[in-house]
């Protein structure tokens, strides 16, 4: 599928959870995404990275689609726009990223939930979605996650999905323009179910 196609129709993966659907973002999501991630922007900005200046515009989001479509074709990150089963509002986005086969068979777990949305559920059951495919269908043996310790919400959602605490790595990401610690967590598919 052509580039321009794919920013335009985004194909891919649509995974099913309790109560969400995952699936890539397309063109036609940005205003829905813009006006969440502008009405969420204080309740966002302490647990993420600063937002360029452009973030929000139809151009960002475009390059953003173009970086997204490049990633899933080399199986390196599977970003995925949260949809509410009950009335398909864009309540959030989860990302695996930084995939990686042979010895570590291994991905890196993010996502983020609108203000209007959060503790609702729909974290929980993004994460609790996107971990069993990560072991069902990209036969992945474990998925990592962090968050800064002052991310309580992060940390419940995470431990309530099986994740384990594992340690905490000092200065580990630039969160809200300073270098800061995070807590540092793990799932393993044991084949006993977990994450799933």
């Amino acid at each position: 599928m052509a580039l321009l196609d794919w920013i335009n129709e985004a194909t891919g993966p649509v995974v099913k959870g309790r109560g969400v659907t995952l699936r890539p973002p397309r063109l036609s999501d940005h205003e829905a995404w813009a006006a969440e991630r502008l009405a969420s922007h204080a309740w966002l900005q302490p647990w993420e990275p600063l937002w360029p200046e452009d973030d929000l515009t139809r151009a960002a989001f475009k390059r953003r689609l173009s970086i997204y479509s490049r990633e899933m074709e080399a199986g390196n990150a599977w970003p995925f726009f949260i949809f509410a089963d009950s009335d398909q509002s864009l309540v959030g986005a989860i990302t695996l990223s930084n995939v990686r086969r042979g010895v570590a068979e291994t991905g890196t777990l993010g996502y983020w939930i609108g203000r209007n949305f959060a503790g609702r559920g729909y974290g929980t059951a993004a994460v609790r979605a996107m971990v069993a495919w990560a072991f069902h269908d990209l036969n992945l043996h474990r998925v990592e996650a962090a968050c800064v310790p002052a991310n309580a919400p992060s940390r419940r959602v995470l431990e309530k999905t099986g994740f384990m605490l594992e340690g905490q790595a000092r200065a580990y990401l630039k969160i809200n323009g300073a270098w800061a610690d995070h807590l540092l967590f793990g799932v393993v598919n044991d084949g006993a179910g977990r994450g799933g």
